[in-house]
């Protein structure tokens, strides 16, 4: 059986012997003002070893021989799509006929058995390493969301004292509690909102849609004369942080190299440590300047501003640009991220993991579909667990407990937790990439679980009450640090690598939805809990849940460490 197919000026015959499982390939080469240069190739689908041999016997003095060996028919058309050799965009399909000649090609899909030849070998293969340096100010200006997640997250609660005093609400608590919970209400909005928006517009179309309620909500917040004003700023800077909280993780996970997507993903989480810090400082003049607190929600209206007008500057998402058809400017968007070099890869890459499957973006119910519903519970699963273990409580709590200790600056508990969120973010982000995923999850949740046992034993252990104050901080901060090693950074890495690139932007949103209605319950039921059941009774039920978190991650969360985001596809989803 003959096969030809042409490559950027590349020629490709082949014959395909079905006895033997091999096939011949001969290539010559078009050069401009010379005679056409050819090399012969025998590829063997015999033999499980895949590697490349040198034959200098094969061919007359100006060519070369080689053989490439694969495992099996079945597997022929991934690891040739796999394989170093065949690496360059398949655009083309050989024709499989009796005597077919140069001209005999057309466009045509993926290999799927061996008359299918789709990927062939460019005349000068380039391998080169990605120029990850060029990534790095376009994951910070993404991050810039990151920041401004953490830091509304954290503003009002140095200034929840000193805004009340200004709008007159001192002593109607329940308004107080809107002010702080409508963030949340809207942030869980904002999460939904966003997987739609980033799918339709695009990730970088879609930051700067999301510039608008955090600029006008920031303003809304710093300027209010009521506090109708004030929950509205508030439900718009939630959308905000809502819509950043869906796409910064999808965005970064998209334009990161391969080897190093877990330190960058990672960094998400310690930027909005980085902006709760923030927020603390922030409210440091209050003691001596009370209307300081405008001050503080105006000022974030600055990074808002910049991050829409970074993004006019960064490259869309490859994925997403190949997605929507628009090869040339995934071709562009990996230049910029990768540089030239990768360029081929990353679109072969592409392409393998769209095989088969040309539909289009998956709806919001096909997120429930036997096909799908199995790997986006463990994303919903994981945010579940990383709210219900008691991050917010313990957070919400901390003061209580470090007074408790001796410790009377609120400031002072506030900065120690913050502290060490970061350290242990910053710890996180450098084993993301050589420990793994999974292996930090398990680790990390353990630790919460034991931190919590201890915290509620130094409240109830007799034992143990001489000690009690200071087990309790070291109890507190063992517990944010296992948090920031593993539950906090991962979930929001971990989702985009697992879910297939048709549901991936919503996925990721429902998952996020679920981080924020867990986190609008602890903040609402927390304190009534307490005092219905003890704080030792609640801080062991944490524990619980930590632990039950421990056995459903060692059952069902994959290792993704080293992997490119369409092998994780093919793994998790082999019908596409």
């Amino acid at each position: 059986m003959q096969a030809a197919v042409m490559y950027g000026g590349v020629v490709v015959k082949g014959s395909v012997n079905s006895n033997s499982t091999s096939l011949a390939v001969c290539f010559s080469r078009a050069q401009k003002g010379r005679k056409q240069k050819q090399l012969s190739s025998s590829i063997d689908f015999s033999n499980t070893n895949c590697q490349l041999l040198s034959s200098s016997s094969c061919m007359p003095h100006n060519t070369s021989c080689f053989g490439l060996r694969l495992d099996s028919f079945s597997s022929m058309g991934t690891e040739l799509t796999r394989s170093s050799l065949f690496r360059s965009r398949p655009i083309v399909k050989a024709l499989a006929s009796g005597g077919g000649g140069e001209g005999d090609v057309e466009e045509g899909r993926p290999i799927k058995s061996v008359e299918d030849v789709n990927y062939v070998v460019p005349p000068q293969q380039q391998q080169g390493k990605a120029s990850t340096g060029t990534v790095f100010p376009f994951v910070g200006v993404a991050c810039l969301g990151a920041t401004l997640f953490g830091y509304h997250l954290g503003v009002v609660n140095g200034s929840l004292e000193y805004l009340a005093k200004d709008l007159g609400i001192v002593e109607n608590t329940a308004l107080q509690g809107w002010v702080v919970s409508t963030l949340l209400a809207g942030a869980t909005v904002g999460s939904f909102t966003g997987g739609s928006l980033a799918d339709k517009f695009g990730r970088t179309r879609t930051f700067q849609l999301d510039a608008i309620p955090l600029t006008i909500g920031a303003l809304l917040c710093a300027t209010a004369q009521s506090v109708h004003t004030m929950i509205i700023g508030r439900l718009l800077a939630g959308i905000g942080i809502g819509i950043s909280s869906a796409i910064v993780p999808l965005y970064i996970s998209e334009i990161s190299p391969t080897e190093i997507r877990g330190a960058l993903g990672s960094i998400n989480q310690l930027f909005i440590c980085i902006g709760i810090l923030l927020a603390l400082v922030a409210g440091l003049p209050l003691a001596g300047n009370p209307i300081w607190w405008r001050t503080m929600f105006g000022i974030s209206a600055v990074p808002a501003v910049l991050l829409a007008l970074g993004m006019a500057f960064s490259p869309e998402s490859p994925r997403w640009l190949f997605q929507q058809g628009k090869f040339s400017e995934a071709e562009k968007s990996i230049k910029t991220l990768n540089g030239k070099e990768r360029v081929a890869d990353v679109m072969t890459d592409l392409t393998v993991g769209s095989q088969g499957s040309a539909e289009p973006e998956a709806g919001w119910f096909d997120l429930f579909s036997g096909r799908y519903w199995k790997v986006v519970s463990v994303g919903v699963a994981l945010f579940f667990f990383q709210q219900m273990a008691g991050i917010n409580a313990v957070v919400y709590y901390s003061t209580a407990v470090f007074r408790s200790a001796g410790i009377a600056s609120d400031v002072a508990a506030s900065a120690l937790v913050g502290a060490s969120n970061v350290f242990g973010t910053t710890i996180a982000s450098s084993l993301m990439d050589r420990q793994g995923r999974k292996s930090l999850l398990i680790t990390s949740f353990f630790g919460m679980a034991a931190s919590m046992l201890l915290l509620s034993l130094s409240f109830t252990w007799k034992a143990l009450a001489p000690y009690s104050g200071t087990l309790a901080v070291l109890g507190t901060v063992c517990y944010v640090l296992s948090f920031s090693l593993g539950a906090g950074p991962v979930p929001a890495l971990l989702l985009p690598e697992i879910f297939a690139s048709r549901i991936r932007a919503k996925a990721v949103a429902l998952s996020l939805g679920m981080h924020w209605a867990a986190n609008f319950v602890i903040g609402l039921y927390f304190l009534s809990f307490v005092n219905k059941f003890g704080i030792s009774s609640v801080y062991l039920g944490f524990s619980g849940i930590c632990l039950s978190a421990v056995l459903y991650i060692a059952a069902n969360v994959v290792e993704t460490k080293g992997r490119s985001l369409e092998e994780i596809e093919r793994a998790l989803n082999p019908t596409i």
